[in-house]
């Protein structure tokens, strides 16, 4: 009965919020087309497959982000975009530490950050690979758009964009002459300030500068700590990145940057939900890996506070950076060159005491570091009916985690006695590399109809080492993986300005080990990489003069989908390995657009229904069921975002908006129990902006999840109780300064 009621009422949601998005559109496109004054909305470029073309052209499902849209939505870093664009999810849960962002598109991702472990959806900043999820919840300050690719990438960016692909692109040197600096004081101890400079410095030289600190006060207290480093949720982060571009002439030109950030937070809002669902341990057997003295009166009264005990763990860290080289060269009058070369260094800590009592339970504090290097060789040709780029990518990453000291009770006690172990350790340590070559053209049959196709051959290597308690000895692995991808696709203008598209693409994601074998040597063994085929439809561009859409239709299928699987009665610890499932396919629509109302209105709107499930099961898998969703898999994404831009006798402008994002119920892991189901949330903000006429300053009031949404962005069920991380952007209002010279 339940089911048929929840059915119902999704039907009539997904008829309402469908109505909505056909009569509204998307925020990226109102953005986009707002940068400039006269800019029009079919002069959009972007760049998701590796050359310049216009977005209604592009025959793939993006959404671009603009600097308009950052500032009047309030977001800040990459999870406040995951609110916003169809089927994408953005969750922290990794321990404790608001640096890490595992993002997730239709249904693909990985939440776990550990070494072993890739993300499903990759993420790049000027054309260059992030290997890893923690330190990617990047500040969004000096970006010149984000595109955010959905379905799989896996010819022109290979492996782990098996989801999709983000890309930040950053304001060059010399693009835009002139100075900028913000100043955001609000509620809750915020302060933000921000700087931007880019300017020429001669006719072949250019430098652009950008940085920022921000910080804002913890929503909840360490209870029984004295003198805790941090309060639960407190934000502390600098950052600055330098860019200097040489053009000796118009057929060379070298881009160098250096970017860095220093993060200091407290631990992200974490509770205990002692859920009906759940199974209560044996209080019989105190080594069924189940707390059977935990219980709702040990825990802190208000969910934001915490009763832990564990020095430490109240505050995360996080370290990155940065240096990138780009070479552009024009070879001759149709071939053009590119190099990007890269490296990258990361490091972090953070922990949970996941039982967050007095009990000594259940802790595991942990740091981390990777350094990646990376080289791509393009080549780019263009003729009057085809296009064409290709290229040569390598990728090396080290890296390592290491827990400790850690307890699992009883086999781990801080008080060691007679039958039971001391504090625990294990470390993972892996050298990952990566070779592919690619390839990728369009021809332009006739005026409106361009078909294309492009292929590429991944090669991947793994070495891993490691130690549990649980290990006899240190357990050494290593596996290779390869595939070759490719996609098809098809564009044709039906009208001026609007576009219809089909594509098929085959997607790849890498194989690899457990983050955590607890339960011995023998459960640190590689699985198999996932392949999937993914079938899209769409209609991109200009219904009339006032109304333009992006939507899309797609159908992909998973072959040997890997899913984690968290087993805590496992002895010696909490046992995390990673399976191939079997088959799993997802459908779904998503659609985007702009209605321009008149007299200065306009409404913005998304939409995303995505329907996922796992349809075959391999035999012996554990845990995972015939019909379960993959984790962080809301069948529904909704925004819609009112603005009205007044335009004052005195030539200044007033611009109000309002924003409201939805994400339906989804469930913390693939195991789709009870006690893991996330409850679905919306939430409301606004922003007001005077900008005066001459443009070289604006003051503005904003407000963030205005009526105090606290919601929950992962659950892990353990024995007897689950493991909450909760949302960390709490309600906010405040003033934003913002002065701009030398334009």
């Amino acid at each position: 009965m339940t089911r048929t009621v929840n059915k119902n009422i999704t039907n009539v949601s997904m008829s309402l919020a469908l109505a909505l998005s056909l009569s509204a559109g998307s925020h990226s496109v109102m953005a986009q087309a707002s940068v400039g004054a006269d800019q029009s909305k079919d002069q959009i470029v972007v760049t998701a497959r590796k050359r310049e073309e216009n977005l209604f052209e592009a025959p793939l499902a993006i959404s671009v982000v603009t600097p308009d849209i950052l500032e009047r939505n309030n977001i800040k870093r990459l999870d406040d975009v995951g609110k916003y664009v169809p089927n994408l999810t953005i969750s922290r849960y990794g321990v404790g530490n608001t640096s890490q962002a595992a993002v997730f598109i239709r249904g693909i991702g990985l939440q776990d950050h550990i070494i072993t472990t890739d993300p499903g959806v990759g993420v790049y900043l000027d054309g260059i690979y992030l290997g890893r999820q923690m330190g990617s919840n990047l500040s969004l300050n000096n970006i010149e758009r984000l595109e955010v690719l959905r379905g799989p990438q896996g010819t022109l960016y290979g492996r782990n964009t098996l989801g999709g692909a983000i890309n930040i692109i950053t304001k060059q040197p010399g693009s835009d002459n002139g100075y900028s600096t913000s100043v955001k004081l609000g509620t809750r101890g915020r302060v933000a300030v921000d700087f931007y400079g880019n300017h020429a410095l001669s006719d072949e030289f250019a430098v652009a500068l950008s940085g920022g600190y921000k910080r804002r006060d913890g929503v909840g207290d360490f209870l029984l700590l004295q003198n805790p480093e941090a309060r639960v949720g407190e934000e502390e982060e600098f950052n600055a990145r330098l860019t200097a571009k040489w053009s000796p002439n118009s057929d060379f030109s070298v881009n160098f940057s250096l970017d860095g950030v220093s993060a200091n937070n407290g631990q992200s809002p974490y509770y205990v939900d002692i859920h009906p669902s759940v199974p209560r341990p044996d209080s019989t057997n105190p080594f069924d890996g189940g707390f059977p003295l935990l219980n709702q009166g040990l825990l802190a009264a208000d969910r934001d506070d915490s009763n832990s005990t564990v020095a430490g763990l109240e505050s995360t860290s996080n370290e990155g950076f940065g240096v990138s080289v780009t070479v552009d060269m024009a070879l001759s009058e149709n071939w053009d060159a590119k190099v990007l070369g890269s490296y990258r260094s990361s490091t972090y800590t953070g922990g949970l005491d996941d039982d967050e009592s007095a009990l000594r339970l259940s802790e595991f504090p942990e740091n981390g570091n990777a350094q990646q290097t990376s080289l791509e060789l393009q080549l780019n040709g263009s003729w009057d009916r085809a296009d064409f780029v290709g290229g040569v990518y390598y990728f090396k990453e080290i890296g390592e985690t290491e827990s400790g000291p850690f307890v699992f009770s009883p086999f781990n006690s801080p008080n060691a006695v007679e039958g039971f172990g001391g504090l625990g350790f294990f470390d993972l340590n892996q050298t990952a590399e990566s070779f592919a070559i690619f390839g990728n053209a369009s021809f332009q049959v006739s005026d409106r109809f361009k078909v294309g196709a492009g292929i590429r051959y991944s090669d991947d290597n793994k070495d891993a080492d490691a130690l549990f308690p649980t290990f006899a000895t240190r357990s050494e692995v290593s596996d290779s993986w390869s595939a070759v991808t490719w996609d098809v696709n098809a564009s044709y203008e039906v009208a001026d300005n609007l576009f219809a598209y089909a594509q098929i693409q085959r997607g790849y994601q890498t194989g690899g080990f457990p983050p955590r074998p607890f339960g011995g040597s023998a459960q640190f063994v590689s699985f198999d990489e996932t392949t999937s085929i993914n079938y899209e439809i769409g209609i991109k561009g200009k219904l009339g003069e006032n109304l333009t859409v992006l939507t899309s239709a797609f159908w992909t299928e998973y072959s040997d989908l890997a899913l984690p699987f968290s087993d805590p009665t496992a002895g010696g610890g909490f046992v995390t390995i990673i399976e191939n499932a079997g088959q799993s396919r997802a459908r779904g629509i998503e659609i985007e657009g702009t209605l321009d109302i008149g007299n200065g209105f306009s409404i913005n709107s998304s939409l995303g229904y995505l329907d996922a499930e796992i349809t075959e099961v391999r035999a012996g898998t554990i845990g995972i069921g015939i019909g379960d969703t993959p984790a962080l898999t809301p069948n529904f994404t909704f925004s819609i975002s009112p603005e009205l831009v007044s335009e004052l006798d005195s030539g200044n402008t007033i611009i109000t908006s309002v924003n409201y994002s939805y994400r339906s119920s989804m469930f913390g892991q693939s195991i789709n129990r009870a006690g893991e189901e996330i409850a679905g949330r919306g939430l409301l903000g606004f922003n007001i902006t005077y900008d005066n006429i001459d443009g070289n300053w604006a003051l503005g009031i904003y407000g963030e999840n205005v009526t105090n949404k606290i919601y929950d962005v992962g659950r892990l069920q353990q024995n007897g109780f689950v493991g909450v991380v909760a949302s960390n952007d709490r309600s906010e209002f405040g003033v934003r300064f913002t002065k701009r010279f030398g334009r």
